[in-house]
């Protein structure tokens, strides 16, 4: 059983991502698809415990998602996989032989919580960037340039060209990538563990789809997916199994106001002063952000 929300251009799906893959969304019908599945590391995620009995079982329940993935895929389709650093390995020996990998990607980032003592942190995760046909993919590299620091910022001049000129000023975005996490207090904030940069998806849709183009998300989370693909006029399809978070998308990405009798509002922030001591924080405002955490 599943509840179908939607207007132009995009559908919200509130179900079993499994079940509503396998059963409503047609072979070959996405341009993009970006999955970011529980880790199996044990989150809570609103009445989900992201926790199976074994590796083992968790790996192929999530194979059987990768397979549903690639079937939906147009043929020039791309698809980016997230995963656990523990996870990964398994998924990339699988999908590679189901698909090809064009990069493998690592999102860094910024700890600024507890940091391990006895071993050496994780402070990435990694993406696939995977592709039906190597032959015949969208990659708009023009789209995504960001700036070049050897010849943006120290003007050094290449002399190994036949007429020396200065070194670009931009360049393609290599795969280790830095994105800071979302934190409470940012605007983009949402009550969710596990909620991935506005950024970090915008340079995902801008590289491999066009404007009009379909984008599938079928775990979508705090539906940044969908808001930043409707931001950037395509179209998109989100699933999600927990209502906390679909009131997320009928706010976000269909712009509902109200569900259920319910207003649906942005979280509340807090407007802090930390003490000069550096100890307990001074909250001297509090104020509710209404405004569309996208614009």
């Amino acid at each position: 059983m599943f509840e179908r929300y939607g207007n132009t251009g995009h559908t919200i799906f509130h179900g079993d991502a499994l079940n509503i893959l396998s059963n409503e969304i047609a072979s070959g019908s996405v341009d993009i698809v970006f999955i970011d599945p529980p880790y199996n590391i044990g989150k809570k995620f609103s009445n989900f415990h992201d926790k199976w009995e074994s590796d083992e079982e968790y790996v192929n329940w999530a194979y059987k998602l990768l397979d549903e993935c690639i079937r939906i895929l147009k043929p020039n389709g791309t698809l980016y996989v997230m995963t656990s650093t523990q996870a990964m390995p398994s998924f990339d020996l699988y999908l590679r032989k189901k698909i090809v990998i064009l990069s493998r990607i690592v999102w860094h980032y910024d700890s600024s919580g507890v940091q391990a003592t006895k071993y050496f942190g994780s402070m990435y995760e990694p993406i696939l960037h995977c592709v039906k046909d190597k032959s015949n993919y969208i990659f708009n590299s023009n789209e995504i340039k960001i700036e070049a620091k050897t010849g943006a910022q120290r003007k050094l001049i290449d002399y190994r060209k036949s007429v020396p000129s200065l070194y670009n000023t931009e360049k393609v975005p290599g795969n280790v990538w830095y994105f800071p996490r979302v934190r409470f207090q940012m605007k983009e904030y949402e009550n969710h563990p596990s909620q991935k940069p506005e950024a970090l998806l915008e340079r995902i849709i801008l590289a491999s789809s066009n404007e009009g183009s379909l984008l599938l998300d079928p775990f979508a989370g705090t539906f940044t997916s969908g808001a930043v693909a409707k931001r950037l006029r395509r179209n998109s399809i989100s699933i999600e199994s927990q209502e906390e978070y679909i009131k997320i998308g009928l706010r976000r990405v269909l712009g509902w106001q109200e569900y259920k009798g319910e207003k649906l509002l942005c979280p509340q922030k807090k407007n802090i002063k930390i003490n000069r001591t550096g100890q307990k924080p001074d909250i001297i405002q509090e104020n509710l952000f209404n405004a569309d955490s996208t614009a």
